[in-house]
């Protein structure tokens, strides 16, 4: 169930998906609260779950992984065991950055960062398809980032929660 949030909260939020650094002292001047009104605001959006952490962000590309690839992965059996097994090991993968369990022909779709073409091979096939039950992984490189972002869209507080 989506949280309902106010509108000093949706303006606290979207500074700080641009720009986490800012300190509170400066935070608070950019919403218009004062120092311990935006300690409790964010206490409160903390301890509900609306914020889960703070992060810097990485530039794959800075540090050395030029290579960024979507890989669908189909398991052979859907068995409790098996899809448990699964997901532990990729959890294990730092190359792997998300994986999302999917509706339609694959079961999983991978997000993954590489240095090259030896890492991505070394990573399918050394990694990936040893995975007890793994059918049919299917590649795609990105040839380029047309959008990239972490910054969750916020409603305003007179929008309808369903559209």
């Amino acid at each position: 169930m989506a949280q309902l949030l106010d509108e000093k909260d949706r303006i606290v939020l979207e500074h700080l998906q641009r720009d986490a650094r800012a300190s509170n002292t400066e935070l608070a001047r950019r919403v218009n609260l004062s120092a311990p009104g935006l300690q409790k605001r964010l206490r409160k959006l903390e301890s509900s779950g609306v914020i889960t952490g703070y992060v810097a962000l990485v530039d794959p590309e800075a540090v050395g992984y030029g290579m960024l690839c979507f890989v669908q992965v189909t398991l052979q059996r859907h068995e409790p065991q098996a899809i448990a097994r699964f997901r532990a090991l990729v959890q294990t993968m730092p190359e792997v950055l998300e994986c999302y369990h999917i509706t339609g022909e694959y079961d999983y779709l991978l997000k993954v960062v590489l240095r090259n073409r030896k890492h991505l091979e070394h990573f399918l096939t050394e990694t990936l398809t040893p995975i007890p039950g793994m059918d049919k992984p299917r590649t795609s490189l990105v040839l380029n980032e047309i959008k990239a972002t972490t910054a969750v869209p916020l409603p305003s507080s007179d929008e309808p929660s369903d559209p």
